[in-house]
């Protein structure tokens, strides 16, 4: 653990809680990807498989759990309880196109080949691309609410602070993962042109806007 780590980790809690609160408290889901939110519960489900065979410490299961059942309690709020709310003319995105090439290249490209490390080989790969379909949606409904900026923001964020993590645990401990970095370059690269519209236009409360 280290600072960025904790940073990272409050970053990516907080843009879960930014969600759930804008979902909750509109009782919409209107300007949300239900695609996207689909990708990161298989993200978690398939990278916290460990939970049932590994503990590390408490903190490191209560993240785990809260990302789990937080990523499920969105799915429910958008597809069963506010499902009226769910724009699916424009979350429109073909999840396919991403989940078969991730997996494909976690079996292809791995640190063990079995069966929980490949799931988080996958994970990381597939979390990396996860957003596309959100990024996908705000491009062609033209704008995003101030309060889905924000946690697109702190979710762009907790992945850069990761890569701020790798870094030093390169320089302070000598450990390094490849596939975790590249993976999070790729994800943080992403997030590049939206980071700079939140800086431009949202803390300056004007509306974001994505070129289509």
């Amino acid at each position: 653990m280290n600072i960025f780590r904790l940073a990272g980790d409050l970053s990516h809690l907080l843009a879960i809680i930014l969600l759930l609160i804008k979902i909750w408290k509109t009782r919409s889901c209107a300007g949300i990807s239900g695609k996207s939110q689909i990708l990161f519960m298989i993200v978690y489900i398939s990278r916290y498989l460990d939970l049932v065979t590994t503990f590390i410490s408490v903190y490191n299961t209560i993240m785990k759990l809260v990302f789990i059942t937080s990523s499920i309690a969105t799915i429910y709020l958008m597809y069963v309880k506010f499902k009226a709310t769910y724009d699916h003319n424009h979350d429109s995105f073909r999840i396919e196109f991403l989940l078969v090439p991730c997996f494909v290249l976690a079996l292809l490209i791995n640190a063990s080949f079995t069966p929980l490390e490949v799931l988080w080989t996958f994970s990381i790969y597939l979390e990396a691309v996860a957003i596309l379909p959100q990024l996908f949606l705000v491009s062609k409904t033209g704008e995003a609410e101030s309060i889905t900026s924000h946690y697109l923001f702190a979710l762009g964020s907790y992945r850069a602070l990761y890569l701020l993590n790798w870094i030093y645990r390169y320089y302070a401990e000598g450990h390094y993962d490849l596939i975790a970095i590249f993976a999070g370059a790729i994800q943080t690269i992403l997030y590049c042109d939206f980071f700079y519209l939140y800086i431009t236009k949202v803390l300056k409360g004007k509306k974001l806007q994505l070129p289509a």
